[in-house]
């Protein structure tokens, strides 16, 4: 069973159990700890682990591809069935492949024309491709009774990887310019407008040739699907309106603070939901940059992960085994067949998508769980493919299969971790860019200070990891007055560290700050000042 066979199916079970739970939780947050001195590790252990996982999770998408069409296999043993997601999630895989040398380019190139040709002539609903498609012939395969026919969402995670795919692939040879114009073709002939025409002014998720549109899903907000509306808004030939966006994905609630353990979510269900919510719309869309009146989409996915991981840490029942490595809540297979895992449908599987995919939020925390997965688990959960689906302690129980759906967004996350290539390539696209705008979501105006960073409620610190590639930490920081300003690093007696800027003058907006290179691990303060003001920020160099 799929995610989506489970949302079919649980929709209205989830939302009703959803709803059982108190929007404010009152239970109060722990009191402050103080942290302990982290385990010594190897900046070269941590990047040799992000070649690994990201590598081999990439194997996927290339040696376990379709023969016939490279299109990706729903999941490891499924033979013919494709998918049109997972396929897009694949093609930014590959993207990150040449990047890191795994490919040449000439290869990329030379699969993804063979890709593009096989879905040009692959059966397409309206212009959009149904969920699962045969890898031989390009047929439709139903996948259930009723959804035999388009799927935008699918198709939108599709679009989402090759519009990266033109992006990249920008170079004069005869074979990236026919990429580019193929790629071109099939965005323009999407009829995202066919899928908002039932009448009633909202977008739909699915028509079928032979049941029209009684399958009866608006898409609507919040989960994974923002990603669809933000193409669909952008779409040069077949766009919506945004009163589509504003009666059909916005909904009531929307910007609504509600607080879980410390952490303020504005959008989404009860604890923010399974994290595959802050993954498959981000995997081109650059977080940072966006924000509307509802919500400040980084601070949303960083708190969604953030109340992830606390509840494993604090809340669930301990013969979950949950810990600081084994932590990570999504829609996974499990003992049971296949749920979307979150702190209210919780039975003890954790995915390492996971924590795996939101490396761009929480390295420190995902690192350690990268760790535990490899070097303590990696006996059970290393496969052909990286890592294997999912994993149950309190059941002894390891999922079999890869899933494209869950292995893309390692690829692409852990690469926006650490150089931001996707998120460069997809969101400054200036139909990207457009279809942003209609939905009113602009580049935020950040306060003075850490606007990134957000404390773990037990410290007050905020971990930090030394960035692999960099060998060195980061940290945003926000000006907002074109003057000088002194950023310093000081040590827990107060005295100084080390001077990152000294009385440099900085244009306003949002800067990524490396220091602390020869930094000793342990607690130190941040300090931002001007003539006018001072910020600071405790952080924990580990």
């Amino acid at each position: 069973m799929n995610y989506k066979q489970l949302w079919l199916c649980c929709i209205l079970l989830l939302c009703a159990l959803l709803s059982c739970k108190e929007d404010k939780e009152t239970r109060p947050a722990p009191a402050p700890i103080e942290p302990a001195l982290p385990t010594p590790t190897s900046t070269a252990a941590d990047k040799e682990l992000l070649d690994k996982v990201q590598q081999s999770t990439f194997r996927y998408f290339w040696d376990y591809a379709h023969p016939a069409s490279g299109m990706a296999r729903e999941r490891t043993g499924s033979g013919d069935v494709v998918t049109s997601g997972g396929t897009g999630f694949g093609v930014q895989a590959i993207v990150v492949a040449v990047h890191r040398g795994w490919i040449t380019r000439q290869e990329a190139v030379e699969r993804l024309n063979k890709l593009v040709d096989f879905l040009a002539k692959a059966d397409r609903f309206h212009g959009a491709w149904s969920h699962w498609l045969n890898g031989n012939t390009g047929r439709a395969i139903p996948f259930s009774a009723k959804d035999n026919g388009g799927d935008l969402v699918e198709t939108s995670f599709l679009i989402n990887g090759l519009l990266t795919a033109r992006e990249y692939f920008s170079g004069a040879g005869a074979a990236e310019v026919a990429l580019r114009q193929k790629i071109t073709e099939l965005w323009e002939t999407v009829e995202w407008d066919w899928y908002a025409s039932r009448g009633d002014n909202q977008l739909y998720w699915h028509w079928s040739p032979t049941s029209g549109w009684e399958m009866n899903m608006p898409i609507r907000g919040w989960n994974e699907a923002l990603i669809t509306y933000i193409p669909a808004l952008s779409s040069p030939t077949h766009p919506i309106s945004p009163d589509v966006y504003q009666n059909s994905w916005v909904q009531p609630g929307f910007g609504d603070a509600r607080n879980y353990s410390g952490y303020t979510l504005k959008l989404g269900p009860g604890y923010g939901g399974p994290l595959f919510f802050a993954h498959y719309s981000f995997l081109g869309l650059d977080p940072r940059r966006m924000q509307d009146s509802y919500t400040n989409y980084w601070l949303q996915n960083l708190n969604h992960t953030l109340i992830n991981r606390g509840y494993s840490l604090l809340s669930a029942p301990a013969t979950y085994g949950y810990s600081e490595g084994f932590w990570g809540l999504t829609a996974s297979d499990d003992p049971d067949g296949y749920a979307a895992h979150h702190p209210g449908n919780d039975n003890g599987t954790v995915a390492p998508t996971a924590a795996l995919s939101s490396f761009p939020y929480t390295p420190y925390y995902s690192m350690q769980a990268l760790r535990y997965f490899y070097n303590s688990l990696g006996a059970k959960l290393i496969g052909e493919y990286g890592l294997k689906d999912a994993h149950n302690k309190a059941r002894n129980w390891t999922a079999t299969d890869h899933l494209a759906i869950d292995q893309g967004p390692i690829v692409a996350m852990i690469e926006n971790y650490r150089s931001g290539l996707l998120w460069d390539l997809f969101t400054d696209l200036p139909e990207i860019q457009a279809g942003l705008a209609k939905a009113n979501i602009r580049e935020p105006e950040y306060e003075e200070g850490f606007p990134l960073a957000v404390s773990d409620i037990r410290t007050e610190w905020v971990d930090l990891l030394k960035h692999p590639d960099l060998e060195a930490y980061r940290v945003a920081v926000a000006t907002d007055n074109a003057a000088s300003y002194t950023l310093s690093l000081l040590k827990k007696d107060g005295t100084l560290a080390e001077d990152i800027w000294k009385d440099e003058a900085q244009t306003i907006g949002l800067h990524q700050v490396n220091f602390g290179a020869e930094a000793v691990p342990g607690e130190y303060t941040l300090r931002l000042t001007n003539q006018s003001t001072s910020k600071e920020l405790k952080v924990f160099l580990h």
